[in-house]
């Protein structure tokens, strides 16, 4: 009997290893079959999602290379029709002297940056051209020449060199009063794009509307079509595509093949004679993100089962404890990554959206400021003809016609300067000029004083005019001077609208610059700081925008000058206007050329 007791405590502990090992194996057995099922899911499902993404991005790409492409052609579009009215080259043409006409051609292109510049005589012969090598090539009987002296249009013509290039161009007849002078020829620099593309995108080509590929990263594909590029380089056995499937497991059904690599097709529309671009990106930068989560996945499952063995020898409490820490830390790090994944996806999705409203609103900020300048410039004008139409129906009431005809003569005037204000506004908004002219100081005075004349009139105002006795000759555009001049005069009359004896001083002094004074003695300035500052204004609604000082500043800064502004001591503001004066040596030598 005492043998009994002595044989049973050795088997209970059997027992429980028994049962421990049974559970561990369980633990295993469920362990492999998430890992493997976590690993084919989420490989599924991050393969369709970056697959996604990556078309998502070939998309957006593909709309900024179609629209650099209608940029450029838009772009150039209008050159023929400038240089076709160019004085120079016509008069080559008629003279046949084009000693100087490459060198024209050279300087207008550094401002337009097309491929080249061509100028052809009526017989098809290259006579001036940016590339100089090319002078004397005869182009009667290329459409580009045939079509251009056909139409009186712009003429676009798709050529292929001898090296399978295809040159894109602009054609358009120059004519003379005698008919037909020439043609000139603008060539559109697409093959940069080209270039660009081959170093981001796997493969991109451009078709016509006939379907024939115009533009590609592999110049073979050149003159074929998509189908007979795409066919060129396909597989080269039926074994290497199946290889290629097993490398790329779970990957979407590929698009096409190119050079035997499955890639994804993106096509898309350019507005332009029926053109049509489409790019092909290869699977490998979905596989590569993928892989890199699979094998985190993979990594982390690795180190759970490390774990298990390391616990299985430790006591039920210490392993429960270690597991329960660990699956808490891995969770963490989960939710981390799918923050991260989120987030990024978020950004991805935003970034389309964001760069189409940056576009727009670029584009509805320049037209409001150009709206409000124009509004603002055209007013003076319109109300002075508004005076001289109600003085021509008075007149011609009382059977004056003769003295009628003199303001209708003056409304012809304000609106050639109507037009000339919209062509120097449009020349301030794209921050060029015309050319500079010697300029009376004077005579633009005067001439801005006769277009406020009306409204001087009307509110009684006393002017006070000091002028030197010689002319006071600057080197400007008379048309922005006397606008500045007009800003000045009309600042001045509303400043001293409330007060009883308005009066306004016009100072013109010569000396080391020209100077204009133009003081009023209104209410003076508040904030001098802002008052050249764009849509900075004191008036009431309706009474103006606050461009007028801006415009003008922008004016005397653009003609080498500066325009200042203070308070008088003795109450009312003081304007003052100064450029650099023409010396006399350059007044003699130009006037007999205005002569």
């Amino acid at each position: 009997m005492a043998s009994s007791p002595d044989t049973e405590p050795p088997e209970r502990p059997a027992g429980r290893l028994r049962t421990l090992s049974w559970r561990a194996r369980l633990a295993l057995v469920v362990l492999v079959v998430l890992a493997v099922s976590t690993v084919a899911v989420t490989n599924s499902l991050l393969t369709d999602r970056f697959t996604e993404t990556t078309r998502n991005r070939a998309e957006l790409r593909l709309v900024l290379y179609s629209g650099n492409l209608l940029s450029e052609l838009r772009q150039n579009a209008i050159v023929p029709q400038l240089l076709s009215r160019d004085p120079t080259l016509i008069s080559a043409l008629a003279s046949a002297d084009f000693s100087q006409s490459s060198q024209r051609l050279i300087s207008f292109n550094e401002e337009i940056s097309a491929a080249s510049l061509t100028l052809l005589g009526k017989d098809g012969r290259v006579v001036a051209s940016t590339d100089r090598e090319s002078i004397g090539q005869s182009y009667r009987e290329s459409p580009v020449f045939i079509e251009a002296t056909r139409s009186k249009d712009n003429i676009f013509n798709i050529l292929r060199d001898d090296a399978g290039r295809f040159r894109f161009f602009y054609s358009r007849r120059v004519e003379t009063q005698a008919g037909l002078a020439g043609v000139i020829l603008v060539e559109v620099g697409l093959g940069k794009y080209e270039r660009a593309w081959a170093g981001i995108s796997d493969a991109v080509l451009v078709t016509d509307s006939e379907g024939r590929i115009i533009l590609a990263t592999e110049p073979r594909w050149r003159g074929l079509t998509e189908a007979e590029a795409l066919a060129k380089e396909p597989p080269s056995s039926a074994i290497q595509r199946a290889l290629q499937a097993t490398a790329d497991w779970n990957t979407l059904p590929p698009d096409a093949y190119v050079q035997g690599e499955a890639v994804m097709r993106v096509g898309g529309r350019v507005a332009f004679r029926g053109w049509r671009i489409a790019s092909f990106t290869t699977y490998a930068s979905v596989r590569e993100k993928v892989n890199g989560f699979l094998a985190l996945e993979i990594m982390c499952f690795a180190i759970l089962l490390a774990l298990a063995f390391y616990f299985l020898n430790r006591k039920a409490t210490v392993r429960m404890a270690v597991f329960q820490q660990e699956s808490a830390e891995l969770r963490a790090l989960n939710m981390r990554l799918q923050r991260e994944i989120a987030e990024r996806q978020r950004v991805q999705e935003n970034l389309a959206v964001a760069e189409q409203t940056l576009a727009q609103s670029s584009k509805l900020a320049a037209l409001g400021e150009m709206s409000a300048a124009v509004s603002h410039e055209l007013n003076q004008p319109l109300a002075a003809m508004k005076t001289y139409l109600a003085g021509a129906r008075l007149l011609l009431n009382r059977n004056r016609p003769e003295e009628a005809l003199s303001s209708f003569q003056r409304i012809d005037d304000l609106i050639e300067r109507m037009g000339a204000i919209t062509r120097q506004l449009k020349s301030y908004a794209r921050q060029s000029g015309d050319e500079l002219a010697p300029v009376n100081m004077a005579d633009a005075l005067n001439s801005a004083l006769a277009m406020m004349e009306p409204q001087l009139r009307q509110r009684q105002v006393k002017i006070t005019r000091t002028l030197p006795d010689g002319p006071v000759m600057v080197m400007g555009d008379r048309v922005r001077i006397e606008q500045v001049m007009i800003n000045l005069l009309r600042n001045a009359l509303d400043a001293t609208r409330t007060v009883p004896d308005a009066a306004i001083d016009i100072l013109l002094a010569a000396g080391e610059t020209a100077v204009l004074t133009v003081r009023d003695n209104g209410i003076g300035i508040e904030n001098i700081e802002n008052l050249f500052e764009p849509f900075y204004t004191t008036k009431q609604p309706g009474e103006g925008v606050g461009l007028g000082l801006a415009i003008s500043s922008g004016i005397v800064n653009d003609l080498g000058g500066r325009l200042t502004a203070r308070n008088a001591a003795s109450g009312g503001a003081v304007f003052e206007m100064q450029l650099p004066i023409l010396p006399e040596d350059t007044q003699t030598a130009k006037r007999p050329a205005a002569e």
